[in-house]
């Protein structure tokens, strides 16, 4: 059948409703029509300029998102400013873009469930619960929190991280080098606000990415171990909802093409 934008986010909310997200995440549609019909799919972590042309060049009609391309109310749409003027180019170019932020972090089997399955942490449970589904009465969060299938010394498990990222390096915050990896605490994005939900929950390592300077102090005087593989550890999204949109277009008989983005996005470099 044909897909619209509607039957699009109908089904994606039944997996990772809106109700799921932090409370002001701008979560949702911020580009298109409700009835606009989908034909080809491009699944990105973040919207850039270049992601836009991609997803011109691969003839993609929708883009799935996500980090939300508006973060901020915008007052004026002038061109002279870069972010202003990818705005206006996607509206020119009648793309439609929905982001799925907080809420495909909190999702069970979402953003936070993937990347413990990637470093291997199992018996997980919710790091910071913000609410509960409706339906199941299911405590609803970010970040995940479990054992370590196999103990490890940190630096190996450190190597082991940086090695399942995919990055050319990454930084930790060593509270005790000898400390063994058994319970570690993971979330996606910038979490450095919440090591003390970890440590409450009697993590040993957390992962996570953008930590403020002051912040590693305090987790050291802590004696929290942690390693920050940067925000773009989240890429993971590409592949994982790349999968998802096909099961469901198997199963639903979608009429649409599905890609992951080709790009990288990470403004980071390592020298």
């Amino acid at each position: 059948m044909t897909l619209t934008v509607r039957e699009f986010i109908k089904q994606f909310e039944t997996f990772a409703p809106e109700a799921y997200a932090v409370e002001g995440d701008p979560s949702g549609l911020h580009f298109g029509r409700m009835d606009q019909e989908i034909h080809k799919i491009l699944v990105t972590l973040d919207v850039r300029p270049e992601v836009v042309a991609e997803a011109v060049a691969v003839g993609a009609d929708f883009i799935f998102a996500h980090h939300p391309p508006i973060f901020r109310p915008v007052k004026r749409l002038t061109e002279d400013n870069p972010q202003q003027a990818m705005y206006a180019g996607i509206v020119r170019s009648g793309i439609a873009i929905y982001a799925a932020h907080t809420n495909l972090d909190a999702a069970p089997g979402g953003m936070n469930d993937w990347l413990a399955d990637l470093y291997q942490v199992a018996n997980t449970e919710v790091l910071t619960p913000h609410t509960t589904d409706a339906k199941t009465g299911e405590a609803i969060g970010i970040g995940r929190i479990g054992d370590l299938k196999t103990p490890r010394s940190f630096d190996d498990f450190a190597a082991f991280v940086k090695e399942q990222t995919g990055v050319k390096g990454l930084r930790t915050i060593v509270a005790d080098a000898n400390k063994p990896v058994r319970r570690v605490a993971i979330l996606g994005g910038d979490g450095g606000s919440y090591f003390e939900d970890a440590l409450a929950k009697g993590a040993d390592t957390f992962i996570t990415g953008d930590v403020y300077y002051h912040t590693a102090h305090d987790m050291i005087a802590a004696g929290l171990n942690v390693i920050d593989p940067g925000h773009h550890f989240e890429s993971v999204v590409k592949t994982e909802m790349t999968k998802k949109i096909t099961d469901w277009q198997d199963e639903l008989d979608w009429q649409v093409e599905v890609v992951a983005s080709q790009l990288n996005t990470d403004p980071f470099t390592f020298i």
